[in-house]
């Protein structure tokens, strides 16, 4: 046997038709029994892991993928997946995009137009999401049953998260210099709960993905707003993948997607 040659000793007594260990071969087996072991728990915890059921995973968020994505990611996890450290950040892109590179997070989940093309990101699962112009329930542009033209929004307070410079690019095509977000948003923050609650208490009019809006009224301003915001999963392109990132992107299609 190789196994006999590499060590320079038998390791089996060949008697007629029987095999048995010798002395030294069962000193061999005693001494690889705790080896083999160790081998076929690394093999096991290789696949829990690289099936998501355990370990690590950071998602970075940043105001609209965290306003629709945090709760229920979280609750997945907690239900689906306990074994798993799941820790969910939230920010602007910038800060988002900075952890990422900093090895802080595994990947984020922002807008991509906000961010500029680099040859050291991946961006693929790029969702779509539509935006519009949006007020509380009994505001007085939802009582003119009638389209709402731009002008007409200008009296309030329009609030938004940062938008990219596509969206800034969309908006002033579409109404005009006074649409420039630098003037028109004069409610800005990176937690678009915050400032749901504050339309629904108040006159304040938000710009934002619809899906996020859920209390509020869609106004029907013309000409129809076409910009849209471009959610994507961004991570390193040099750097191998979580393997929970699988269970990020199932998640993505199916709450994006409906």
């Amino acid at each position: 046997m190789a196994l006999e040659r590499e060590l320079e000793r038998p390791l089996f007594d060949r008697i007629g038709r029987r095999i048995e260990l010798t002395s030294f071969g069962q000193d061999i087996l005693d001494k690889t029994r705790p080896l083999l072991s160790a081998a076929k728990s690394l093999k096991e915890c290789s696949h829990v892991l690289g099936g998501g059921q355990t370990g690590h995973l950071r998602i970075g968020l940043s105001s609209g993928p965290g306003a629709m994505l945090s709760t229920p990611m979280l609750l997945h996890m907690s239900l689906e997946h306990p074994k798993l450290h799941f820790a969910v950040s939230r920010g602007n892109p910038e800060l988002m995009l900075h952890a990422l590179r900093a090895r802080l997070l595994d990947a984020i989940i922002v807008d991509t137009r906000s961010l500029r093309p680099a040859p050291d990101l991946r961006i693929d699962l790029q969702i779509e999401m539509a935006a519009s112009f949006m007020c509380r329930d009994g505001h007085p542009l939802s009582q003119l049953n009638r389209p709402v033209t731009f002008m007409e929004l200008l009296p309030f307070p329009i609030g938004s998260t940062p938008l990219s410079d596509e969206v800034a690019r969309s908006l002033t095509d579409l109404y005009g210099a006074s649409a420039n977000p630098d003037d028109l948003i004069t409610l800005r923050c990176d937690e678009i709960h915050n400032l749901v609650e504050v339309v629904k208490r108040s006159d304040a009019v938000l710009l934002a993905i619809n899906e996020v809006g859920h209390e509020l009224i869609r106004l029907n301003v013309v000409p129809a707003m076409t910009g849209t915001a471009r959610f994507g999963l961004v991570t390193l392109a040099q750097r191998s993948e979580a393997p929970a990132l699988s269970i990020i992107r199932d998640l993505m299609r199916r709450i994006l997607h409906d």
